[in-house]
């Protein structure tokens, strides 16, 4: 009898437990990370790395979910964290040139200002902030004006690197909107 009660009472107290338990649920925003060169961690534990890590961004993927992203969810015109909750973070790996400016090795915050024929993309220094409620402008290192072009729907907001001749653009798809940033090293 002592033992069935033993158990009953771990069962209750577990029970108890993951009601009380400090583990955040799952968001609806998942967390990504894309690197350049692409699957860098995975290349490396293959040993198949053939050049050197050179940038990875961190950013969370909201997805479309029926509702009007550019004009509506997102204002056009408004400073935007390129994704959803912390704002999406870009490293450098080595110094790169991104429209014409050099930008040194390093932890940096992406944001950008939509509009429908064009995005404003900014390189910040600060990091390590939820959302762009605090976004100050004075910490720009570059603001670059990107043509929008038409892509198929994509349901979920999507930021991967796509090797060029000069270096790699940085791809951002969501909605049926794309941008591509060029990124030379």
């Amino acid at each position: 009898m002592n033992k069935l009660f033993f158990i009953a009472l771990l069962f209750i107290s577990s029970l108890s437990f993951s009601q009380t338990s400090p583990v955040v649920p799952m968001d609806k925003s998942p967390m990504d990370m894309s690197y350049y060169p692409v699957n860098y961690p995975i290349l490396k534990i293959q040993d198949k790395v053939t050049e050197p890590l050179v940038a990875r961004v961190i950013y969370s993927r909201p997805q479309v979910n029926g509702r009007t992203i550019f004009g509506g969810l997102q204002k056009y015109g408004e400073v935007w964290r390129l994704g959803a909750n912390e704002a999406t973070e870009i490293e450098f790996f080595k110094d790169v040139k991104i429209n014409n400016k050099k930008i040194k090795k390093g932890r940096y915050t992406l944001y950008a200002i939509p509009f429908p024929d064009k995005w404003v993309v900014i390189i910040n220094k600060e990091t390590d902030i939820w959302g762009s409620f605090r976004y100050d402008s004075t910490k720009d290192v570059v603001r670059i004006p990107l043509s929008v072009s038409a892509t198929d729907f994509s349901e979920d907001l999507t930021i991967y690197f796509e090797k060029t001749s000069t270096g790699a653009n940085l791809n951002m798809i969501w909605d049926k909107a794309k941008v591509s940033l060029p990124i030379f090293f």
